[in-house]
């Protein structure tokens, strides 16, 4: 008994898989601009302004992740 596989992508279904990788493309490139974004605005913060707002140093790379996540 013999079997085949077809793994040829149709040409309709090739534009909206190239669309659909230069979006991801692009979110990612936005998401990575806000995270640097954030990570350098918190960075100019002095020790006072940190302590008025309750973080710490070590909070920078979390707070600029979850920032980048909100980016759509």
């Amino acid at each position: 008994m013999a079997y085949y596989t077809d793994t040829a992508v149709s040409a309709s279904e090739q534009p909206s898989r190239t669309a659909a990788l230069m979006d991801a493309i692009s979110l990612k490139l936005r998401q990575r601009k806000a995270y640097r974004q954030t990570f350098n605005e918190l960075h100019t913060l002095t020790q006072r302004d940190m302590g008025d707002l309750g973080i710490c140093r070590s909070d920078f790379r979390r707070l600029a992740r979850e920032a980048a996540e909100l980016v759509n």
